[in-house]
């Protein structure tokens, strides 16, 4: 099949093939950006004189139902069709005729590709942000229910200072207050338009690219045309940062729960049917879903390095290498929302072991408690540090259990309610119902 690009040299088949690689599969994820952008587009230039009014009513109508096809699951690339882009336009050539070509004027498949990128990430961020936030819920519930449940502090992975299952799970917790802030900042990155700079260079016709803005829900323009170019590569890179740290989160997590599931541990245990066994060892419940959620978001931590070295020294304007941007990256939004999906429910089935510090091998974690005792009654910190190592090292300490840790974060005020409202002051900056509107509007005939 003819590209829309060609003209009338034929381009080598494996040229073809090595260029257009897995673009097919991954445009799939772009497919219903890219009509979404086609009816802004087409919108705007029957409003600045370059479609008749009943070339657009036509041009819209065909252009939801072929939404509606996607968002059903019954739309495909036809073999032979190079992109999204072209599958579209073909379509539409296909039942209007000319009005079907006409779609193209002032943009370029680098804006239009551009445009779908964005929409495509914006409505991921929107969609891992409500994942974020209902493991944060989980964790804060589960805080809440054992935060006066003990369990050791380590540095060093060394016995440290206590510490307790509310401390450990709401550490966590608000760890992803912080990632969701970074991921609003990726969302405000991403949530401009693009549409309009064409090629990079922008277009002679007398186009209203704030009309495609508001149009598409974005905040606002990408305004110099050059810089729209030169943003593939970047927002996906500051995109990915966003989805490494949430999925950094995540790993140190898992590495956690691996690690107080071991026997030599045995502070947490879960379900069997949440564990898997061994083959020849009947006494295993192995952690395989943590396992699985660790290298998984290991390999997300990759991918903002990954983008960078992908764009290292290219210059301004478009390239090829651009494309390949999205293989790794596309896949990983549901790599990550899936990870957030188990690591909730591991959490939530998740069982405590009570009274583990009672056990004396335990009990040099009390040692600055102790030291902490006598500063209290007046002794300077140096002398009631050095008293209490003299009593570890003479077999003499003696210690007790009963903590009094009161300041905001401490052990006894771990300040659940505040981390909450934390996270809802971020997520209120969001601003996601403008988006939704928007679209509903654009899909409305």
């Amino acid at each position: 099949m003819s590209k829309l690009w060609q003209k009338n040299n034929k381009v080598s088949e494996l040229v073809e093939k090595f260029t257009i690689g897995n673009d097919q599969a991954m445009d799939m994820y772009l497919a219903p950006y890219d009509v979404l952008g086609s009816i802004a587009h087409t919108t705007m230039l029957a409003e600045v004189g370059l479609l008749t009014a009943a070339e657009q009513i036509a041009i819209k109508k065909a252009l939801v139902a072929i939404y509606e096809k996607i968002q059903a699951g019954t739309f495909s690339l036809a073999p032979g069709v190079e992109d999204i882009h072209s599958q579209v336009e073909i379509l539409l050539t296909e039942a209007l005729g000319d009005a079907g070509k006409k779609i193209h004027s002032a943009r370029s498949r680098n804006d239009q590709v551009l445009v779908d990128i964005k929409l495509f990430l914006r409505a991921e961020i929107i969609s891992l942000t409500e994942s974020v936030h209902s493991f944060f819920k989980v964790l804060q519930a589960k805080s809440e229910a054992h935060k006066n449940d003990l369990l050791p502090g380590y540095t060093h992975l060394q016995l440290a200072m206590p510490s307790s299952f509310g401390l450990w799970l709401g550490a966590y917790a608000e760890s992803l207050v912080d990632d969701i802030t970074v991921l609003q900042a990726a969302y405000k990155v991403v949530n401009k338009n693009p549409l309009g700079s064409a090629a990079g260079y922008g277009s002679s016709f007398p186009i209203n690219r704030m009309r495609t803005t508001e149009l598409l829900g974005f905040e606002s323009l990408n305004y110099n045309v050059v810089y729209a170019q030169m943003g593939r590569g970047k927002a996906e890179r500051i995109t990915a940062m966003a989805m490494a740290n949430i999925a950094d989160t995540l790993s140190k997590l898992s590495m956690d729960a691996s690690l107080f599931m071991n026997q030599n541990f045995g502070f947490i245990q879960f379900p069997e049917e949440l564990t898997t066994g061994s083959s020849i060892m009947p006494h295993k419940k192995n952690p395989d879903v943590f396992e699985l959620i660790r290298s998984y978001c290991n390999r997300i931590k990759a991918l903002p390095n990954e983008i960078m070295m992908m764009t290292t020294n290219l210059p301004s304007g478009y390239h090829r290498d651009l494309q390949l941007l999205k293989e790794h990256l596309f896949p990983a939004f549901t790599e990550l929302k899936n990870c957030l999906e188990m690591a909730s429910l591991m959490i939530q089935n998740m069982e405590v072991k009570k009274d583990i510090l009672e056990d004396p091998k335990y009990q040099y974690l009390f040692s600055v408690e102790e030291v902490n005792k006598l500063v209290l009654t007046g002794m300077p910190f140096r002398d009631a540090y050095k008293q209490v190592g003299a009593s570890i090292e003479a077999g003499k300490f003696t210690y007790s259990t009963a903590l009094a840790h009161t300041h905001e974060g401490s052990i006894g005020n771990i300040g659940t309610a505040i981390i909450g409202e934390k996270m809802k002051a971020v997520l209120a900056e969001m601003g996601y119902e403008k988006v939704t509107q928007r679209i509903a509007e654009l899909l409305n005939t």
